[in-house]
C-alpha cells in the first residue's frame, strides 16, 4: 500500500510539472534566448497593438550586421499557453479586465513564477484603448526588465559552474574574476593578454524561402588585456580603439600568415560607445560594440561582432579590457552568442 501511494505521488508530480502548474527551484526555463512569449487573445494580437509590440520589443543591439534583435515576440493565446510554454524564460501578458478600476492600467512584474529565473510581466487594463496606452507608456521599462533578465540569467548559469583554472589565472595576472562556461579554455596567455575560447556551439542556419535547416558553427571567445593608465583621455572612443587595434595586431594572428584581427571602420558598422557598469554596479567603465575583420597583406572576408568593457583597475592602476567576439555565419542568429558575451563582461569583479 505504501509503495502504491508513493508511485501515485510521483505520477501526480510529473503530471503537474508537465502541465506547468508545479514549480520548484529545480525547474528551469524553456524557450530560446531572445524570445518573449506574448499571451493575449487572438483579436488583440491581430490589432494595431501588434506593431507597438514589435517596435518596442524588437530593438536591435547596434551596430551589428546582420541585425541582432534583442527580442522576438512569439504569440500564445490562453488556450495553447499550457505545459512547457508556462516555463518560458520571458512572458508578457496583455490582459483586458472589465473589473479593473481606475483611469490608468497597471503593469505587474513577477520573478520565477513557473520556473527559476523566469520573468513574467502583465499589463492589465479595463479596455483596449487603456491597454494600448498602458503598454506604450511602460514599454521602455518592460524592455529594460526583459533585457536585464536575459543576460543576468546567463551570468547566473555560468557562475553556478565555475572554471577554477581560468579563475586562478585571471586573478593572478589581472586581479579580476569573470564567470565563464565551465568548458571554456585559455588558448593564448601572455603577460598582459589572454584569449579564452568558449565551448563550440551550433545554431540552426535558416535559409530564406526554404524550410530546411543546416547547422552552422558559432565561434566565440573573450580577450582580456591591460595596459598602464595615465589619464582619463585614454577612455575616449578614439584612444580605446587605437589601443584595441594595437593589442589585436600583435596578439590575435589569423591562421593565414600575415593576417590579424582588427576593427571595421565602415560608417554602417562604426563602433558605438557608452558609459556603463558591471552587474553589481561596483565597477564603472565604458562599453564598445562593433565589428571585427582580419587585416594584413590583403583584405580577408571573414569577421564578426565584438562587445567590450573597459575600466580602470583600482588596485593595479591599469586599464583593463574584457572584449568578447562572435564569429558565425550570417545566416544564423547571433543573439544567443552575443548575450553570452554580454553576460561574461557584465560578471567582472575585482579580486
Amino acid at each position: 500500500m505504501k509503495l502504491l501511494k508513493l508511485f501515485s505521488a510521483i505520477i501526480l508530480t510529473i503530471h503537474l510539472s508537465g502541465c506547468g502548474e508545479f514549480f520548484s527551484s529545480e525547474v528551469y526555463v524553456t524557450g530560446k534566448v531572445g524570445e518573449v512569449v506574448v499571451v493575449c487573445d487572438d483579436a488583440i494580437w491581430k490589432s494595431s497593438i501588434r506593431s507597438d509590440i514589435d517596435s518596442n520589443l524588437t530593438r536591435f543591439i547596434m551596430p551589428y550586421f546582420p541585425d541582432v534583435a534583442t527580442f522576438e515576440p512569439v504569440h500564445y493565446n490562453k488556450n495553447n499557453f499550457v505545459g512547457a510554454a508556462k516555463r518560458h524564460r520571458n512572458i508578457l501578458f496583455l490582459t483586458i479586465d472589465p473589473n479593473h478600476k481606475g483611469n490608468k492600467g497597471k503593469i505587474q512584474y513577477r520573478n520565477s513564477v513557473w520556473a527559476t529565473n523566469q520573468l513574467v510581466i502583465e499589463v492589465v487594463a479595463k479596455d483596449y484603448p487603456q491597454l494600448v496606452e498602458t503598454f506604450n507608456s511602460g514599454a521602455d521599462n518592460i524592455h529594460s526588465k526583459f533585457d536585464y533578465q536575459e543576460w543576468n540569467r546567463i551570468r547566473k548559469h555560468f557562475a553556478s559552474k565555475q572554471n577554477q583554472n581560468i579563475n586562478n589565472q585571471l586573478k593572478q595576472n589581472f586581479a579580476i574574476h569573470l564567470d565563464f562556461p565551465n568548458a571554456s579554455k585559455i588558448v593564448s596567455s601572455r603577460k598582459n593578454f589572454y584569449r579564452i575560447e568558449l565551448p563550440l556551439s551550433s545554431r540552426p542556419i535558416e535559409f530564406v524561402g526554404d524550410s530546411k535547416q543546416d547547422l552552422g558553427a558559432v565561434l566565440s571567445g573573450v580577450m582580456v588585456y591591460q595596459y598602464p593608465y595615465v589619464d582619463s583621455s585614454q577612455l575616449g572612443i578614439d584612444q580605446l580603439l587605437k589601443a584595441r587595434d594595437t593589442m589585436l595586431k600583435y596578439n590575435v594572428p589569423h591562421e593565414t600568415p600575415g593576417l590579424y584581427m582588427g576593427t571595421q571602420y565602415n560608417d554602417f558598422v562604426y563602433p558605438e560607445f557608452s558609459e556603463t557598469s558591471n552587474f553589481s554596479k561596483t565597477i564603472d567603465g565604458v562599453e564598445l560594440r562593433g565589428m571585427f575583420e582580419f587585416k594584413g597583406r590583403y583584405r580577408y572576408s571573414t569577421g564578426g561582432a565584438f562587445w567590450s568593457f573597459h575600466f580602470v583597475h583600482p588596485k593595479t592602476e591599469k586599464i583593463v579590457c574584457v572584449s568578447g567576439y562572435v564569429d558565425a555565419p550570417s545566416t544564423t542568429s547571433w543573439t544567443h552568442a552575443i548575450r553570452e558575451i554580454q553576460a561574461i563582461w557584465k560578471s567582472v569583479t575585482i579580486v
